[in-house]
């Protein structure tokens, strides 16, 4: 999740004809950009469940992560920025796979797995679609919820640290409330003018997506009793 220094910002932001055209421009190319983005993390991650990837480990996983939105990050004006931002989402989704064959080999997987996906397409369409309808300003939330990002990382470090698996349970349901409350306030940037390359917008949505799709994940396999 990336950081923008408006985020405190109080006075909600009236927006020109102008800036309204270049606004509705960005939420456009947002959207068309974050479905090819889901669809080409969906074939990597369905050509690591077929061939069964194993994971991988958690410093590669984590090198490539931050070493592709570094990327992302300095190619964002540029068309290079897409193949980086491609690159990112197709690792991630490959990076999905192994979680993905893991709950699969559950006697109820595909039904978790799908149940998983529905919810988070859910939470997704609702929580965008009241941003959008509203028009409310969510720039408040933003200091809170770097925070709670945080405080849930260094609590998913303990738990993995020390095999707590009510901490996990906990660290989930939090990153569903955090990434629900990102995508209101990354959707609430884009209206207010606060996010104007569309590269990062898609970036930072995609990677709420993810993360609340994994969540939601782990806690239908806790409460599915076949873990």
């Amino acid at each position: 999740m990336l950081q923008r220094n408006d985020l405190l910002a109080k006075a909600p932001i009236t927006l020109t004809p102008g800036q309204s055209l270049v606004t509705n421009k960005v939420l456009r190319n947002t959207y068309l950009l974050l479905s090819m983005t889901l669809l080409f993390s969906a074939l990597t991650a369905g050509f690591a469940v077929v061939n069964k990837a194993p994971p991988l480990h958690w410093l590669v996983t984590l090198g490539g992560y931050f070493g592709l939105l570094f990327a992302v990050t300095k190619l964002r004006n540029s068309a290079w920025g897409l193949v980086a931002v491609f690159a990112l989402t197709g690792f991630l989704g490959y990076t999905l796979g192994p979680i993905l064959n893991l709950y699969l080999s559950l006697p109820n997987g595909p039904q978790l797995v799908m149940t998983a996906l529905a919810g988070t397409g859910a939470i997704f369409l609702a929580l965008s679609g009241y941003a959008l309808v509203s028009r409310k300003d969510f720039s408040f939330m933003g200091g809170f919820l770097m925070v709670g990002i945080l405080v849930a990382f260094l609590a998913s470090i303990g738990a993995a640290l020390f095999s707590l698996p009510a901490l996990s349970l906990a660290v989930s349901a939090m990153v569903i409330l955090l990434m629900s409350g990102m995508i209101l306030w990354q959707t609430s940037d884009i209206i207010h003018g606060g996010e104007t390359n569309y590269i990062m917008a898609t970036v930072s949505l995609y990677v709420s997506l993810f993360n609340l799709f994994v969540s939601l994940l782990q806690i239908l396999g806790i409460f599915s009793g076949d873990d």
